[in-house]
């Protein structure tokens, strides 16, 4: 469940330090979840970084703490909420994906950040 002025985690290595939601989609309604895309502002970036500091991108949401229901009736959630910056293609702007992803990304048709990940959960 994920707002605007949530922080998130980078979940991959584009270089920043956190993400802060400024935009989520009329379509998707007041809160965001799991493979959803959503505007954010990065805040704090590595020098060296893919991303600079105070820009603006979109990110994927890759993990939420507040559960995520599926079909089948099982639950999942994670310890953090976490996203991956994304180019206008959908393609990660990062080169490694860090930690577990929910398996709904790869539903959501992006799977080049369902291969990059460790493990789809």
């Amino acid at each position: 469940m994920i707002q605007l002025g949530t922080l998130l985690n980078p979940a991959d290595n584009c270089g920043a330090k956190k993400f802060r939601v400024i935009g989520i989609s009329h379509k998707i309604g007041k809160y965001a979840t799991v493979g959803d895309v959503v505007m954010a502002v990065v805040e704090g970036a590595d020098p060296n970084g893919i991303v600079a500091d105070k820009e603006k991108l979109k990110v994927l949401i890759v993990r939420t703490r507040k559960e995520v229901r599926r079909r089948d009736g099982t639950y999942v959630r994670f310890d953090d909420n976490a996203a991956v910056a994304i180019d206008k293609n959908g393609m990660p702007r990062g080169t490694r994906i860090l930690g577990p992803i929910a398996r709904e990304v790869k539903e959501m048709g992006y799977t080049k950040i369902a291969s990059l990940a460790r493990e789809v959960v």
